[in-house]
């Protein structure tokens, strides 16, 4: 039986991953007691004893934490931001072309972020199959829900008497020095970073990450958008789907509570918008660190996973 073990399984990402594996007979979860979370000795000896460990953790803890394991046969899925664009690390997105064999073979996988899952699974098929060229500079937006700002921000948001600037949507990374930033260029095959606005709003799950781009930035017409992504995602929790919004509407907490993603393209002949939605807890997250998992296993990667 494989085991698995959690570190930093009482944030919202580690819980949402417990929740699934829970109910899974192929695997031993390793637990330690509230005393013992944060106790370094036991964390290595989980760490080591484990088959696969999942990192929930913040940057610096992550890297802290890998320092800690000596075993070489454990697995290591950080689904913080410290490794993913790291050398030795496989970014952990195994829809894209080539990814899937990396990840099956790999012992550290970086997990994706989620906006930058959005966005990856957008311009990454396009930029290789060559519809956009590398040093195109995109604008992307990104609506989230709330849970994607940790217990900490669901605190805020489910506050009675909360303050009322938090009952629309709340745009930030006004920097444009997004941590997801370099990720997003990197994995895409992009030479510029992109222009983002990720926004907050005022309701639990659910992501719509959106890029938008003139006709005239690209080899070729939608139709041939449409057929890169068929092609591209023909397996996996990704996939296209053509005129599926609500009544011209697309709801960004369509995909709440499910682990799969789905891509979409819109617009006319002059003026194109890609979409992506997803759940930033689910494909955004706990879900893509279970779908690594389950690859790394040899299993269905959907397995255990809602979709």
């Amino acid at each position: 039986m494989t085991r698995v073990f959690i570190d930093g399984s009482a944030g919202t990402t580690g819980l949402r991953i417990h929740s699934r594996l829970s109910e899974r007979r192929d695997l031993e979860i390793i637990t330690l007691t509230e005393e013992m979370r944060k106790d370094t000795e036991a964390r290595r000896d989980a760490l080591n004893r484990s088959d696969i460990s999942f990192l929930c953790l913040p940057d610096k803890a992550a890297i802290e934490a890998v320092s800690l394991v000596e075993n070489e046969k454990t697995v290591i899925i950080d689904t913080s931001t410290a490794h993913r664009t790291a050398e030795g690390w496989t970014y952990g997105f195994p829809e894209l072309p080539g990814q899937l064999e990396k990840v099956k073979a790999s012992r550290r996988i970086a997990n994706p972020g989620c906006h930058a899952s959005g966005f990856i699974a957008l311009v990454a098929p396009l930029v290789h199959s060559g519809i956009i060229t590398p040093d195109t500079l995109l604008s992307s937006f990104s609506l989230t829900g709330y849970s994607g700002g940790g217990k900490k921000m669901i605190a805020e948001y489910e506050e009675e008497g909360r303050d009322e600037l938090l009952d629309a949507p709340r745009m930030y990374g006004l920097t444009q020095e997004h941590k997801h930033l370099p990720e997003m260029a990197k994995v895409s095959g992009l030479e510029n970073l992109p222009l983002f606005s990720p926004i907050v709003a005022p309701y639990l799950e659910g992501m719509e990450v959106v890029v938008q781009i003139p006709a005239s930035d690209i080899e070729g017409s939608i139709e041939d958008i449409e057929n890169c992504y068929r092609e591209t995602y023909r397996g996996g929790l990704v996939h296209f789907a053509k005129g599926n919004d609500e009544a011209g509407f697309l709801s960004a907490g369509a995909f709440s509570g499910r682990d799969d993603m789905e891509v979409s393209v819109y617009g006319n002949s002059e003026r194109l918008t890609l979409v992506s939605r997803f759940d930033n807890l689910g494909k955004g997250a706990s879900g893509a660190a279970i779908e690594n998992m389950n690859i790394v296993l040899g299993l269905e990667p959907g397995a255990g996973l809602i979709f």
